[in-house]
């Protein structure tokens, strides 16, 4: 039964991953988004996807950083992790305890780019500003695009972590967090508000949720109409 209700709170989550999509792509747009931290991120997507379709995939590195995500989200919520282990057909980690963030969490929480926004984090307290900063940011692109790579991957596969929570909810939370994260990108690498493109976010997925209550009103009075008829 929780399934089930997952299943019906995915469904009406679609309007919301559709309006956080187009949010994300109007932000990008936006001429004052583009600037020197927005092209080196973006060369650092760029370079990953290149590589991706041209070499072995580095599996070993992302199950470790897939396991490392459920254990670091399992101490922030109190779990002791234990056991890891990591090989080329997968991996695991035990737990004291688990819910909904800590299992899905590899899919929404980028393991590699956190290490690399940590590792800027602590320079910035040695040597303001950070220097090589476009490396930096090339690094976070490129760690972003193996993360949403991957994670594309494994979505595609049968997953333990994404049939405990339902295939449609899981996929939907997925891209929702996921799309939140990339507006937050938007609005750092722009130096503007992240009010504004959460904005943005919020007229998008309102005027998608009008689109969806329309589409589903017309076919209601169709159908309505046909078995009157």
């Amino acid at each position: 039964m929780a399934n089930f209700l997952r299943m019906l709170l995915g469904f009406a989550l679609l309007p919301a991953c559709w309006g956080a999509g187009k949010a994300f792509f109007l932000c990008l747009g936006d001429g004052s988004a583009v600037n020197t931290g927005t092209f080196s991120a973006l060369a650092g997507v760029v370079a990953f996807s290149v590589l991706w379709f041209v070499f072995p995939h580095p599996v070993k590195a992302y199950v470790f950083g897939h396991e490392m995500t459920h254990a670091l989200w399992g101490i922030l919520f109190g779990a002791r992790p234990s056991k890891m282990k990591v090989g080329e057909k997968g991996g695991s980690v035990e737990l004291t305890k688990s819910n909904m963030l800590i299992t899905l969490s590899p899919y929404f929480f980028p393991f590699y780019t956190f290490v690399a926004l940590l590792a800027t984090f602590v320079i910035s307290f040695f040597a303001k500003p950070v220097p090589y900063m476009p490396l930096w940011l090339f690094v976070i692109g490129f760690t972003w695009a193996f993360h949403v790579l991957f994670t594309i991957q494994s979505l595609t596969t049968k997953q333990p972590d994404i049939a405990l929570y339902g295939r449609i909810f899981s996929w939907t939370f997925i891209f929702l967090v996921n799309a939140a994260i990339l507006l937050v990108w938007c609005a750092a690498t722009a130096d503007r508000p992240v009010a504004g493109c959460f904005g943005t976010a919020w007229s998008c997925v309102s005027d998608a949720y009008g689109s969806a209550y329309g589409a589903l009103k017309w076919c209601w009075t169709r159908l309505y109409g046909m078995f009157k008829g």
